[in-house]
């Protein structure tokens, strides 16, 4: 575990922010990742976005379909909604190609249908892949890291239904007490068009990205909403990205939100004891407008970055499964899913493998 000097939590986030630390108890509660889910050729998460998924191509549209059968068929509870955009590329000869942003929202229910008082947690890929070379996968790049976000969607999802049950009883909610906290809701955020078709450049590169910061900044809530957008309902905006080789080192990239990234660090710490600059990526067009970043991408890029060889056999799925873990417990911390999460459902052992064998280091 690799860490810089801890900074001081901002005293304003400080104070609007609670963060409860899960016990042991809850840590083994996390759901192991399991080989079903991420065997690259047969896992039902990882194996049906290992291909070619160039935007508005067959892949593309057969990834965005996985990722939508997902939740309709096990997560009903989430509200699955598209943010479309058109543009024209170094490519695409003057055509308008189209880019299709998913976002997976889970909130209280109490506060259906009233974004405008519901601060979340984003967890964000994107899950578009290069043009070049033909037939990249991009199993780092960012197959594996959506995959991880789907099993913490289905890790937490009981959870956060129990947590919800349990504030209605006690009259936290819709004509009951509460503020802020009592009202957070989780976001997947799938981003399409993230690579280049050509050469890096702030044009040629986060089309989807620049597309829904834009929408979502300029989107207002009603008058005296708590949250002037869905922009700023944004707590923080935690984004994976080149994630799945072996042994990676993960910097902590801005100093505003190093305080999460100690959080999550020490989420791992305990999960095994159980058992500078910044990279241009999906959050700058967030970042320009004032959200809060946690950026997980390692320093060096895996080897295999933007190669052939960025394909499922080079993931190391172990590292990937401890990503998929790591994550699930950041964001169950994030949610206050303590005494929450279900028991029975240990992540310490599973299919001769023990959680925290393999190393990745924050």
């Amino acid at each position: 575990m690799k860490l810089t000097t801890l900074l001081l939590l901002p005293p304003l986030l400080r104070e609007a922010i609670a963060y409860t630390t899960l016990s042991a108890t809850s840590l083994h509660a996390l759901p192991l990742a399991t080989d079903d889910e991420f065997n690259i050729h047969t896992g039902t998460l990882l194996a049906p976005i290992l291909q070619p998924r160039v935007p508005d191509t067959p892949g593309s549209a057969a990834v965005l379909a996985h990722f939508v059968n997902f939740f309709t068929t096990h997560l009903p509870d989430w509200h699955l909604s598209f943010q479309n955009s058109t543009s024209t590329t170094p490519t695409s000869h003057g055509k308008e190609v189209p880019f299709v942003n998913l976002i997976a929202t889970r909130d209280p229910p109490w506060l259906d249908g009233q974004g405008g008082e519901v601060a979340r947690l984003a967890l964000v890929a994107h899950y578009d892949s290069k043009l070049t070379p033909t037939g990249f996968i991009g199993a780092t790049d960012s197959a594996a890291p959506c995959a991880m976000l789907l099993h913490v969607a289905q890790s937490l999802d009981s959870a956060l239904t129990r947590k919800w049950a349990a504030m209605s009883a006690e009259d936290v909610g819709a004509g009951g007490y509460g503020g802020v906290e009592d009202h957070k809701g989780l976001q997947i955020i799938l981003l399409d068009g993230e690579e280049a078709f050509q050469t890096w450049t702030h044009t040629d590169s986060l089309y989807g990205a620049r597309a829904l910061a834009e929408e979502w900044e300029g989107a207002v809530n009603p008058a005296m909403s708590t949250f002037r957008s869905p922009l700023d309902s944004i707590e923080l905006f935690v984004l994976l990205d080149l994630l799945g080789s072996a042994n990676p080192v993960v910097p902590s990239y801005f100093k505003t939100t190093h305080w999460a990234y100690q959080l999550l660090a020490d989420v791992e710490q305990r999960l095994r004891a159980l058992n500078g600059g910044y990279i241009e990526d999906d959050h700058i067009p967030f970042m320009a407008r004032g959200v809060e970043i946690l950026h997980f991408i390692p320093s060096p890029f895996p080897h295999v970055w933007h190669t052939m060889e960025d394909d499922g056999e080079h993931l190391d799925i172990a590292t990937v499964r401890d990503w998929a873990v790591i994550t699930a417990g950041f964001a169950a911390e994030w949610m206050d899913l303590e005494g929450f999460l279900g028991e029975g459902k240990a992540g310490g052992e599973g299919k001769g493998r023990r959680w925290g064998d393999e190393k990745t280091e924050l």
